[in-house]
């Protein structure tokens, strides 16, 4: 991983991880809270020798010998021997051992001073304890030294600052506490985010769908929420136009616009102009990316054919409100013409539409049929087609329908589909003989936690378009096509060109 995947790690779950770093401070806070409080008291002595003169090499010996002295001392400070007598001066009800245990006496380097560090449970038993036990220690001093605890020896301990009286607690240290706290919530919310983002294999950038399936991603298609069922389609002139009723779809539209260029320029010399358009699973969004597919492309001034190749679960009609009855089955079965079927939408009437007719019993037959093959090539004579199939991982459909066309677009859906489900529809292509043109990543969110990933975040605004004529506002070509007629000022009626480059009977199925 790189420095932009940790990014956008956080990005994408930054919102538990910062849930966990506040739960790890208020579980801290809170056990803190039911932790006792000690308080410390500091009291000094020093360890000193009696000279028999003031000269100064009388107090060079005295020195010396109690600074061999307070080594020792250190020690005894920890004796049972004192703690019994601060336990009798103070009247405690507790074991030497006991007391021992909350005391320290430790002496500052190149010193001949001892301190003594008293905890207790508050402010006055903890100064207590530490004036009583530099008492007790002088006393032990006393007597190891001339065998009186009330009478002072060549060296004895002497009192030099009495213990003040705290302030604060020093146990629980709050903000030490807090500290650790909020340590161990970070790490705790980097594991998460990592461990996320390594358990997670549904879908969630470009980058990462490009190096697991080494298919490249020729679209992303943003999340739009105002879609129903009756209502996914953008303006019939690709979006290009302003107006607040279609506002909204501009992200869309300039994404279709972008799919559309990658798809023309996939190969120069010898673009694809049969695709199939389909996702590894049902609910990826394939029928709608197809039909807003098809209204760019023919926005742009090509002639665009949609088919709904799905002869199981046909949509096209659905979205486009057309009217269920003949279609391509129909026209496979020799029950009716392409040209009885197809039905002119759009302003400019370049983009056809044809449903899937009666639904058939064999429909991986019927459209891996050389009637199918060779229904396409006449179409693609003079159109683009477009063919929305059924999903790969269920059925076969889109495998037959893709060999016979120049490749597949399979739609995923970010955040849903998995690199799994994705790698073994990409994988039924590949052993169909079909190739896969590339993958478009649909919903993409376009604000979020789950923009992180995509690392783009669209804005509608940017692709508004002042009102103008589109730049193919010319009249669509009036010659005879494969779909036996044109529409004119009257209405729609058959053509009769002798110089048709195909003619109605080439269909017909006899």
């Amino acid at each position: 991983m790189e420095l932009r995947d940790y990014l956008r790690v956080v990005r994408a779950h930054w919102l538990g991880m910062v849930l966990i770093v506040a739960a790890a401070l208020l579980i801290t806070f809170g056990w803190a809270l039911l932790q006792p409080k000690v308080y410390t008291a500091d009291a000094t002595a020093i360890v000193q020798a009696k000279t028999v003169a003031d000269d100064l090499g009388s107090q060079s010996v005295g020195n010396t010998i109690a600074n061999q002295k307070v080594k020792t001392y250190v020690e005894l400070g920890s004796s049972r021997a004192v703690a019994e007598i601060v336990i009798d001066e103070l009247g405690f009800d507790r074991s030497p051992a006991a007391l021992v245990g909350d005391v320290s006496v430790s002496n500052p380097l190149n010193t001949t001073s001892l301190r003594v560090s008293a905890e207790a449970g508050s402010p006055q038993a903890a100064r207590d304890i530490a004036e009583a036990w530099v008492r007790g220690m002088a006393a032990v001093v006393n007597e190891l030294e001339t065998s009186n605890a009330t009478t002072t020896g060549a060296v004895y301990l002497s009192p030099v600052d009495s213990a003040r009286l705290p302030e604060s607690p020093s146990s629980p240290n709050m903000r030490l506490v807090l500290a650790i706290g909020g340590f161990a919530g970070i790490v705790l919310a980097v594991g998460y985010g990592l461990l996320r983002h390594t358990l997670d294999r549904r879908i969630r950038s470009v980058d990462a769908v490009e190096r697991e399936t080494g298919v490249a991603v020729v679209g992303t298609v943003p999340e739009e929420k105002t879609f129903t069922v009756d209502n996914r389609l953008i303006p019939f002139d690709g979006g290009n136009s302003s107006g607040s009723a279609n506002a909204h779809l501009f992200s869309i539209a300039e994404a279709m616009r972008e799919l559309r260029t990658n798809i023309q320029y996939m190969d120069v010399d010898n673009p694809p102009r049969v695709m199939v358009v389909t996702s590894p699973l049902p609910g990826d969004g394939k029928s709608t990316t197809a039909s807003n597919l098809a209204i760019t492309l023919a926005s742009s001034g090509q002639r665009v054919a949609l088919i709904d190749g799905d002869l199981r679960r046909p949509m096209i009609d659905t979205i486009f409100g057309l009217p269920r009855g003949a279609g391509l089955s129909d026209v496979l079965a020799g029950r009716a013409d392409l040209a009885d079927v197809a039905h002119r939408v759009g302003a400019h009437g370049r983009l056809l539409v044809i449903g899937a007719g009666k639904i058939p019993p064999n429909p991986s037959e019927v459209l891996g049929s050389q009637r199918m093959k060779d229904l396409l090539d006449a179409i693609a004579a003079e159109a683009i087609v477009i063919i929305d199939a059924p999903p790969l991982i269920p059925v076969t459909d889109a495998s037959v329908l893709a060999h016979r066309a120049d490749g597949a677009i399979v739609v995923s859906t970010i955040g849903k589909t998995t690199y799994e489900v994705l790698g073994k529809a990409l994988g039924n292509l590949e052993r169909a003989g079909a190739r896969a043109l590339g993958i478009v990543l649909n919903r993409v969110p376009k604000r979020g936690a789950g923009a992180a990933y995509y690392g783009y975040q669209y804005h509608g605004d940017y692709y508004r378009a002042p009102d103008e004529a589109l730049a193919s506002d010319e009249a669509p070509a009036s010659a005879e096509s494969v779909l036996g007629r044109t529409d004119t000022a009257e209405g729609t009626r058959d053509a009769e060109a002798p110089d048709a480059p195909l003619r109605r009977s080439t269909h017909r199925v006899s």
